[in-house]
């Protein structure tokens, strides 16, 4: 029996209970991270007829998904973007954005994750971004032909989704490498 850890089932509920608590904590913290980075790190577009809201909420989003999964990257997305929308004045875009971000954080983490990667290939951490981003300037451009009621507006918001993507990397990938090297992960 040497080397041998022998636990209760006792132990093994309370391992368990703490690592759901963490798994919740965790989670709730990327929320609020992807919601504040939204919140209080924007600007607005001069050029856009409707919307082009610039903000930091990709960062993080980018960042939740690709170290810690499709699961997380979407539930922070999905809760944190919907909320911002929710108390900023965007109500009517929150169903859209809880959709639009949370199918985003699922995809971009997902394919971060694909074949145990576990967010450690950047060829597959782009690979997830960028199809997580074509996605998001899809499911918008869709949302605004809804809510606008015509196709052409919402061309004029591309520009802004992109630069959004853009900012995201530029500042995500840098963000991304150093949590990877971080024991907390």
């Amino acid at each position: 029996m040497e080397g041998k850890v022998i636990t209760s089932k006792k132990e093994n509920a309370v391992i368990k209970e703490n690592s759901k608590t963490k798994d919740l904590v965790l989670t709730a913290l990327l929320t609020a991270l992807v919601f504040v980075a939204t919140k209080f790190i924007n600007f607005q577009l001069p050029f856009s007829i409707h919307g082009g809201l610039i903000h930091l909420g990709n960062t993080m989003l980018f960042a939740a998904a690709v170290v810690f999964g499709g699961k997380k990257g979407a539930i922070s997305g999905a809760f944190g973007m919907g909320l911002f929308d929710l108390v900023s004045g965007w109500a009517v875009w929150a169903p859209f954005t809880f959709v639009i971000r949370g199918v985003m954080g699922w995809v971009i983490g997902t394919i971060a994750h694909r074949k145990g990667n576990n967010g450690d290939s950047f060829k597959w951490n782009m690979l997830g971004i960028l199809i997580g981003s074509v996605w998001m300037i899809i499911g918008y451009y869709f949302a605004e032909v809804i809510i606008y009621g015509n196709w052409y507006t919402p061309l004029t918001a591309i520009p802004g989704d992109i630069t959004q993507i853009v900012i995201g990397i530029i500042l995500g990938v840098p963000l991304i490498t150093a949590l990877k090297k971080t024991k907390v992960v």
